[in-house]
Order: C-alpha cells, then structure tokens, then sequence
C-alpha cells in the first residue's frame, strides 16, 4: 500500500497479524457487498407486479444470484491462491458495480435475470477479502478476526433487506440497484487505497489450480464434513428468507415491502452470536456450540410453523434460525483456515461453492414449496434440513484436518 506521498510502505505479513482500523474497514466492505445478494428478496411481489409475471418468476432471480455465487467461487475464489488479493478484490468490485447498474436499468425479467448471475457472480470480493484478513491475522486470533468480519457479513445481510424494502416502496426498486451500484464502485476505490498489496504466488497454472480443489475436497473428510453442514444451513436460511415475503405480503398479514424489509432486523440475534461463536472456537468448543445451534434450528421450524398466523411465533423463529444458520457459519469458516495458507483460497471455495449451493437450493425449494403446497410445506422441510444437521452434528466430534497450520 503506498503512502500519500506515493512513497510505497510495508504491507502486514501474513499470520503477524492485521491492524484494528483495516479489520473493521474490511468488515464494512463484506457487509456492503454481500447485502447485493438479499436486495432482492422484499421486492419480490413489487417484480411480480412490475413486470406481470407469476411469483415464480422474479422468485427466481434469489436462486440465480446463489447460482452466480456458486459460479464465482468455482472459477474465481480460487485466484486467491495465484493473484494478488487486492488486484482480485478491486476488479470485482468493479465489474459489480457495472452490473448493479445493469439491473438498474433491466426492463423485463430475463435482462433482471441475467445481470442479477454477473452480480452474484463478482460479489464473491467478499470471500476474497474474509480469506485476506484470515491470512493477516495471527492463528491465536483468528477466530477474533473473522469473526469480526462475519459481524459485518450479517449485518450487510439484515440490513440489506430493510433498506431494500424502504427504498422500495419510496422510490421503486430501480432505485435500489442505482444505489447499490453507486456504493459497490466507492468502495473499490476505498479497497484500493487501503488493503495491503500482498504480493501473488507462482507456481501453478489457473486449470491445474480448479482441478486441484477437487484434490482437496477428496482428500480432506473435515472438509467434506464444513460443506455438509453448509449446505443444510444456508439452504434453511435461503428457505425462510425467499418464502417469507410470500407469507407477509398476504393474508393475514398483508404487509408492505417496507413492513417486510424490516423483519431482516429481527434476526439481529444473530450478528451479536458472530463474535462469540468465533471466541468459543478459541477455547475448543466448536463442537459443543454446534450441537446447541443446530438444535435452535429444529426448535425455530417449529415455531415458524406456528407463525403462520401467529406473528409473535413468527418472530421467535426468525430470531432462533438466523443464530443458528450464522452461528454456525462463524465456526465452519473460521475451522477451515486451519488449512495451509497456500491452499486456504481454494479450501474456502470448497466450502462456500457447497454454501451458496445450499441457498440456491433453498430458493428454489421455497418458490415450489409456497406456491405448492404453502407455508406448512415450508416449514416441513426446514424440519428435515434440521434433522440432516443434527444427524451430521452426532457423527462428527473426533474428524481433524489432515493439514493444518
């Protein structure tokens, strides 16, 4: 990083640890830049109206935008672990903001569609930039640092929907994408002046780099096991959050996309969890902590279900899923940089590839089950997600890493 004076200045070195100030501006960016991936979800019936197109439709630009994540993950995380983290991060962040203009100015679904995948695809920066701080930080404090940075993750995400659902319904949902675009492209300036320029490793070739995340994955049970339990969360939480709207925006609800965009703040339990799951993985407790979130999420499907027509159930089991879901995404992320750095970006495609397809296919699941067979469907299926992840939780206490730092 180069100083006012363009006089160039010492980047931190990896695992001597990263400066206070530098975390949080991080944790910002990762906030901002996830939130383009839950716009969306209160503006659903206001798409439907908009473009005269069945729920169904505009439902699935939640699955495009997981899918478009996935993709990034696949063929760009791993560049991580061959091009310099700060080259990486500002020219995604770059091409997100042109394609957060692009969705702008969409005038039918497919064009909504199509620019909604480039956006999920290029606001993977963030997973470039959790991978980053975790390479910076010292191993004694890096469960501090991520999570501090999943603070910021989850709270990019709640607020997401509630300034998504207020600027919704005072200006339109064009509205909302001009704005998000006009954020995406400071921050890459921002990016740009103050991440370290830590310099790239050689030694690979980009094809031989994606086969090699193959490699890892069969070689690494723990890892196989981090994605197990990242699919059935991210899926669970991707299953309430696009089949909610559906429930509040009718009887015997009826609310607002603002109304809606405001129960993103409901799950605010679940950003003060980020910072003590990561804390109680410090002590050696990750397997414990697991086995309680896991049951918030059985017990938040039973009360959703009841929140059908019972708004205060409702809320108990929005509280209890998001603790659960990010709770346990906390200590999966942070158990996973346990891995050799020179390795760690292509680990955290592995999982967050598993991740963001578990949310594709709770999207996707919640837009059938809602207009199938309701809100109890959706519930019923959450029930079994919970179920998956406690059976996964009780055969898991005693698998390591193979490598580890």
């Amino acid at each position: 990083m180069a100083s006012p004076s363009g006089t160039a200045r010492p980047a931190p070195a990896p695992g001597v640890g990263i400066p206070r100030p530098l975390m949080f501006v991080m944790a910002f960016a990762v906030g901002a830049v996830v939130a383009n991936l839950y716009y969306i979800q209160p503006l659903l019936p206001d798409l439907a109206r908009d473009f005269g197109v069945a729920p169904g439709v505009v439902g699935s630009g939640v699955v495009v935008t997981q899918v478009g994540y996935a993709a990034g993950l696949v063929l760009v995380v791993p560049l991580g672990d061959l091009v310099a983290g700060r080259t990486l991060v500002v020219a995604l962040l770059a091409a997100c903001a042109a394609a957060l203009a692009a969705t702008a100015l969409a005038t039918g679904p497919l064009v909504l569609l199509v620019c909604l995948a480039v956006v999920g695809l290029t606001s993977t920066a963030v997973n470039v930039l959790i991978q980053l701080a975790a390479s910076l930080a010292r191993p004694d404090e890096r469960g501090k640092v991520v999570g501090t940075l999943m603070t910021g993750l989850f709270l990019g995400v709640l607020l997401a929907r509630t300034a998504s659902g207020a600027l919704g319904d005072a200006a339109g949902w064009h509205a909302v994408y001009a704005a998000a675009a006009v954020l995406v492209a400071l921050l890459a300036v921002l990016m740009r002046l103050t991440l370290p320029d830590l310099p790239a490793r050689r030694g690979t070739t980009y094809p031989k780099l994606l086969a090699s995340v193959v490699t890892i994955i069969r070689a690494e049970r723990f890892l196989r096991r981090r994605m197990a339990f990242g699919v059935l969360g991210f899926a669970s939480f991707q299953l309430l959050w696009t089949a909610l709207p559906f429930l509040l925006s009718g009887a015997p609800y009826d609310y607002s996309a603002t109304t809606i965009g405001l129960f993103g703040l409901v799950g605010a339990a679940g950003v003060l969890c980020a910072q003590l799951a990561g804390r109680l993985l410090d002590r050696g407790l990750a397997h414990q902590v697991t086995g309680v979130l896991v049951l918030f999420l059985g017990i938040a499907w039973a009360a959703n279900a009841a929140g059908g027509t019972t708004l205060l159930w409702l809320l108990v089991g929005i509280v209890l899923l998001d603790i659960g879901v990010q709770g346990v995404h906390v200590l999966n992320q942070t158990r996973i940089y346990v891995y050799p750095n020179e390795i760690r970006a292509r680990v955290t495609t592995a999982y967050m590839t598993s991740y963001f397809l578990g949310g594709a296919l709770g999207g996707g699941l919640a837009v059938i089950l809602v207009q199938q067979v309701g809100w109890l469907g959706v519930c019923a299926a959450g029930v079994v997600l919970a179920a998956l992840a406690a059976l996964l939780w009780a055969t898991d206490r005693h698998i390591t890493p193979t490598a580890q730092t």
